[in-house]
């Protein structure tokens, strides 16, 4: 079948740079574009320039003073700011940089978008490269992460949709995204992460979330060096579980590339297939969904690995060879898609991985699918542009403030904090 897709993409976004010799890289998004393009994926996919998040849509899940904050800081005010440098820990890194506010509205923007292009019924899969950005919290930066876009997507989508499953294959654990939604039945996370002695220390097994969302919160902690066929073992059945169990109107799958081989800041041995085949199972249950991306330091690699996934996406397979675009020179000297795996060992037993699949199946018979909270009103539907003119961007945000899922209550419990 096929299946209708969304790609959102601002060409401005490798314009931002953290700070010299951080390793997050904003260009990487704008690498995966020209690979996407010159690989002709874009003639199977509406491609859309996401709007500017407003204030009022990243206060739907931030705290004011953050925003506020967000929106004034910069380089020549900072040492009159200190105590709020410590606050919100802006340190080094998540550096405050120039745009840097842009840098965290267009992230946001994009993931709202998704959601509203998934909500309108018109596309099957969004995609968004530049989101993902999982670690942020509702009045802190973390891990090169500022604003929550996954939390503001999925706030969206709730709108809509009773129940979202997020699903997270970053080599960290997905803790912004968890945390935001602990204490609710309406979102459940699911985290595939490294875990022991690793950023950002979260995501034991025994993490399951609380009150009304105790056993929504799926934690899958994971030793160095895991391969493809061993991710798989753990990844398709607990996915598959899952999606029996709770029956997920919508999937959110943050796509970090940093569980990939050879990442400078990751551990696990994965290659651009097995990380593409995460992708082609989410997608084989036909349940909207959104792709965003997340970490990867490896930036040629990343760029690879998302255009490999954007493929998957559209069920169109890729020649290994490379085609000429202008960050050619980043794939010598093979220029091919192919990651090799690098040979390390594989510190995830059989016997460890039954275990962890065996605890959380016990934990997913408390799971009741329907959602305690209910909604209490539907939002308007989701009008689909003629244009890109102010006038409908605006019409757009007023609908985004008037629909705020926060605004009601008895909505949704998600935690202050």
């Amino acid at each position: 079948m096929d299946r209708k897709v969304i790609y959102l993409y601002d060409p401005e976004i490798g314009n931002y740079h953290y700070s010299k010799g951080h390793p997050m890289k904003p260009l990487r998004v704008q690498m995966t574009h020209s690979l996407v393009v010159n690989y002709g994926l874009h003639k199977y996919m509406d491609i859309k320039r996401p709007f500017h998040a407003s204030y009022d849509n990243l206060t739907n899940f931030h705290s004011e003073d953050y925003i506020n904050f967000l929106s004034t800081v910069s380089n020549e005010n900072m040492g009159e700011l200190v105590s709020d440098l410590h606050k919100f820990n802006i340190k080094d890194d998540c550096p405050v940089f120039y745009g840097l506010f842009d840098y965290c509205k267009l992230t946001a923007g994009s993931s709202i978008l998704a959601a509203q292009k998934i909500n309108s019924g018109s596309y099957d899969i969004a995609i968004n490269w530049a989101g993902g950005l999982h670690h942020a919290k509702r009045s802190e930066a973390s891990g090169f992460c500022y604003v929550n876009d996954i939390v503001l997507g999925i706030l969206e989508l709730l709108k809509v949709y009773e129940r979202v499953l997020y699903i997270d294959i970053d080599v960290h654990h997905g803790d912004g995204v968890e945390e935001a939604f602990y204490t609710t039945d309406r979102v459940m996370t699911l985290s595939f992460h490294k875990y022991g002695d690793f950023f950002p220390g979260t995501g034991r097994i025994e993490d399951i979330g609380y009150s009304k969302g105790k056993n929504y919160s799926v934690n899958v902690p994971l030793k160095d060096g895991i391969d493809d066929v061993t991710y798989k073992q753990v990844f398709d059945p607990i996915v598959s579980r899952i999606i029996e169990t709770y029956r997920p109107n919508a999937i959110v799958l943050q796509c970090g590339a940093d569980s990939i081989s050879g990442d400078k800041l990751g551990c696990f041995n994965l290659s651009h297939v097995g990380h593409g085949e995460c992708v082609r199972f989410v997608k084989s249950f036909n349940i909207p969904l959104i792709l965003l991306g997340g970490g990867g330091y490896t930036i040629e690699n990343v760029a690879k690995v998302w255009t490999y996934d954007t493929s998957v996406a559209l069920g169109i397979q890729l020649d290994k060879d490379i085609p000429y675009n202008e960050y050619t020179e980043y794939y010598a000297p093979h220029y091919k898609m192919h990651i090799p795996n690098l040979n390390i060992p594989n510190m995830n037993t059989p016997e460890d991985l039954s275990k962890i699949v065996e605890r959380i199946y016990e934990n997913l018979k408390l799971v009741i699918p329907c959602p305690s909270v209910q909604m209490t009103r539907t939002p308007k539907a989701f009008i689909e542009e003629d244009s890109d003119d102010e006038v409908y961007w605006d019409k757009i945000r007023k609908d985004n403030e008037r629909e705020s899922i926060l605004s009601d209550k008895n909505q949704i419990d998600i935690m202050e904090n």
